[in-house]
């Protein structure tokens, strides 16, 4: 396999997170360099199921790299605590203070965040012209920064942090006001209040996974004045999106924020610009039965 920079048609790429067995990462990838006549293999390393903890981190990132991968994709839970055996970061991963995409090439293994652009294209392509001024975001970890990110680009005049983690939630809500002095950005203390003002509201927290099932805000919070976002996708119709639905509001489900992700990850990965418009079919026709 030979790394981005060299001219070559050959590629292996992959995906370090947690119960990550239903990913279509693999098929979103594999499917874009088969189309662009590359040859790319794209394998999981799903923590859980290989009975490994966030301690075998640089262990696997160095596998990687002695095996002459492009790069991989990070996700949960390991965006964050993944900088640290990392030899830099991009601007924009930098800004984020997370990373879900790694490259490796020259030597160093530089983290990028690429969560931030699929967000952005998500909310652009999703609220069209409803309001965005005040937005409650749930979930301030490694994904939450992210979207965050992308929130405060897109406009949003207040945001409304809240984490089970309220010391996270200060934490990223200091660091965001530092970077947008213009906005007020908070720890929320009371959800449905702060829910009954919003404009809009944003799920980054893994809630609705198949493994964490559940709501994660109250549903009687839930009203047409919302447009509600989250950013799981498998499954696609999470509680969340399908209480939002019968509720009247407007959603965006996870999948135009991983396919962004993903379009602009295979970039950096290949060094060629990935066709959105074919990922998107590519995403539609996944199997689900790949996932087992």
């Amino acid at each position: 396999m030979t790394q981005m920079g060299v001219a070559s048609d050959t590629y292996l790429v992959g995906l370090i997170g947690r119960d990550i067995a239903a990913s279509r990462s693999p098929w979103l990838h594999e499917q874009e360099a088969g189309a662009q006549g590359l040859r790319l293999l794209y394998m999981l390393h799903d923590f859980a199921q290989r009975g490994w903890d966030e301690a075998d981190l640089p262990r696997v990132l160095a596998a990687m790299r002695t095996l002459g991968a492009a790069g991989c994709n990070v996700t949960y839970p390991y965006k964050q605590a993944v900088i640290g055996h990392l030899d830099g970061l991009s601007p924009q991963a930098a800004a984020v203070g997370a990373v879900n995409t790694v490259v490796f090439a020259d030597g160093r293994a530089i983290g990028h965040n690429t969560d931030v652009i699929g967000f952005g294209e998500a909310l652009a392509g999703g609220i069209g012209g409803r309001p965005a001024g005040t937005v409650v975001q749930v979930g301030a970890g490694g994904a939450g920064a992210a979207t965050a990110q992308a929130l405060m680009r897109h406009g949003v005049e207040q945001l409304a942090l809240f984490d089970v983690d309220q010391a996270r939630a200060t934490a990223l809500a200091a660091r965001l006001q530092g970077q947008f002095p213009a906005a007020r950005i908070t720890a929320g203390t009371s959800l449905p209040g702060a829910l009954a003002a919003a404009d809009g509201l944003v799920n980054a927290t893994p809630m609705g996974m198949a493994k964490l099932p559940g709501l994660p805000v109250p549903a009687e919070c839930l009203g047409p004045q919302l447009w509600v976002a989250d950013i799981v996708y498998f499954p696609l119709e999470t509680a969340l999106i399908a209480e939002s639905r019968r509720r009247g509001c407007a959603v965006i489900d996870g999948s135009a924020m991983a396919i962004g992700q993903a379009a602009a990850a295979f970039t950096l990965f290949t060094g060629r610009p990935a066709d959105r418009a074919r990922m998107r079919a590519s995403f539609d026709s996944f199997a689900p039965a790949r996932a087992a």
